[in-house]
């Protein structure tokens, strides 16, 4: 197994934030790591989602646990083993967020998954928290009176 985890501060309610996550559709829109993406049903458990991201194979993946504004995880299936991914979002200070995204990785394909996709995926997710902060405070500023 192979598990890595990704972290960040940013400046966004939790409500803002989980408005622009669950928008699976909208992930390539402001998400720098998605080409395309979409939710076959509601976000909850059992859903399935495909996604695409820039230089990775597209997969089809399923979520398995949602708590609203604070997480939600899901599962894809590799040749012999599987990848599951938990996002978090933990208010820390008013206004603040700690986002944390956990990926593990089972199977025979840890060894390539970790010298090639796990490093860009790491390096990804450091560009896909500065963009969530900034597309969470431009929805903030489109509802503000």
């Amino acid at each position: 197994m192979y598990e890595f985890s990704v972290e960040a501060q940013i400046s966004a309610e939790a409500e803002e934030v989980w408005a622009v996550v669950t928008d699976v559709a909208g992930w390539p829109a402001w998400d720098p790591h998605e080409k395309a993406a979409r939710l076959d049903g509601p976000f909850e458990p059992g859903t399935i989602g495909w996604s695409k991201p820039h230089g990775g194979p597209a997969t089809e993946w399923t979520i398995t646990q949602v708590v609203p504004f604070r997480s939600w995880g899901s599962e894809c299936g590799l040749p012999g083993g599987k990848i599951t991914g938990l996002n978090t979002f933990e208010p820390f200070a008013e206004g603040k967020l700690r986002c944390v995204k956990t990926v593990q990785v089972f199977g025979p394909l840890v060894p390539l998954f970790r010298l090639y996709f796990g490093r860009r995926m790491r390096a990804d997710m450091h560009k896909t928290f500065a963009a969530l902060e900034r597309k969470a405070a431009r929805r903030r500023a489109a509802v503000a009176p």
